[in-house]
């Protein structure tokens, strides 16, 4: 069984591969059950354990299953030792026989931001040209490349709540030949930006919706619990708004949080990453959208296959 390394994986993928790849998923049969969530309690520490299993239908040619395993350790960090770890299991679906494990943290990020990549494909303008990044960590460098694979993408401002962090990435990411500059006003460059996108940990707002101009996009990843928030109140009422999963009217902030409380109600959700594929929606040159991502075990499942297709006609 071939063990697929973080390395490999980004050897053989592409943002513009990967997005139809996602495409074709949400508009296939997959089998994709609710998420196992548990609690793990050990002397000294706590944690999450999460299994994510997936599987294509019985309507599909060549029949793939796949489970991410998953744990969230927040003590790890004084330990030296990364705080999420995973590792994703492919194996085949007509014998269930295993065919590769895949660094389920590399793979990941490169499907979370695929994914947000996916949704604005049909909700950012067509003609988007300014973006503004929220966060530095790991996840911003893939989120600015996805959505570049989508958009004529020519002005990156990155802002992180520690500017010294935003100014290293963007040095680092304009070594590579991308269009990036560290921005210190969040809200100067909220204004002038068509797609915005935030990864952060943040636990209030950092995005207002009297900043979004008309027409703009707000893709929003981070908040992953519903302590957490991103953007407030009024940018989720402004905007349509759509999910990648139900799963994000419940699970995650924003979305789930001003459900919750009652700022938004269902009505205002539009659709879900399976309704932006089957059927786009006509977009208005001056609506507001917004995409919330918590997450899901299918794009887990047609990234591996992608990635496993990819190394096999290279070998």
């Amino acid at each position: 069984m071939h063990v697929v390394t973080a390395a490999e994986i980004d050897r053989v993928l592409t943002f513009p591969a990967l997005v139809d790849a996602l495409t074709d998923a949400f508009r296939a049969d997959f089998v994709t059950p609710v998420r196992h969530h548990h609690e793990i309690e050990r002397p000294g520490s706590h944690g999450t354990l999460l299994l994510m299993p997936s599987w294509t239908g019985p309507a599909m040619q060549d029949g793939f299953l796949g489970v991410k395993v998953v744990t969230v350790f927040p003590e790890n960090g004084a330990r030296n030792l990364p705080s999420v770890m995973g590792s994703y299991l492919l194996m085949d679906g007509t014998t269930g026989a295993p065919v590769s494990v895949l660094d389920g943290t590399r793979l990941t990020v490169w499907r979370t931001a695929a994914a947000s990549a996916l949704a604005a494909r049909y909700l950012a303008r067509e003609d988007a040209s300014r973006m503004v990044m929220v966060g530095a960590g790991a996840l911003a460098p893939f989120l600015i490349r996805a959505h570049m694979s989508q958009r004529p993408i020519r002005e990156v401002a990155l802002w992180n709540h520690r500017p010294e962090k935003a100014e290293a990435l963007a040095a680092q990411l304009r070594a590579e030949g991308l269009p990036v500059t560290a921005a210190t006003d969040l809200e100067a460059a909220v204004r002038e930006a068509d797609l915005v996108s935030c990864a952060t940990l943040s636990t209030a707002p950092v995005v207002k919706g009297s900043w979004l101009k008309e027409g703009a996009h707000l893709d929003l990843v981070g908040a992953f619990n519903l302590k957490m928030r991103e953007a407030d109140d009024e940018a989720l009422r402004r905007a349509q708004i759509y999910i990648d999963t139900p799963a994000a009217k419940t699970e995650g902030g924003d979305v789930a949080v001003a459900l919750h409380r009652g700022s938004i109600t269902e009505d205002h959700i539009r659709g879900t990453l399976t309704d932006l594929c089957r059927q786009a929606p006509h977009r208005g040159q001056a609506v507001i959208t917004a995409f919330k991502s918590v997450g899901a075990a299918l794009e887990d499942l047609a990234a591996a296959i992608l990635v496993w297709r990819s190394l096999d006609k290279t070998s």
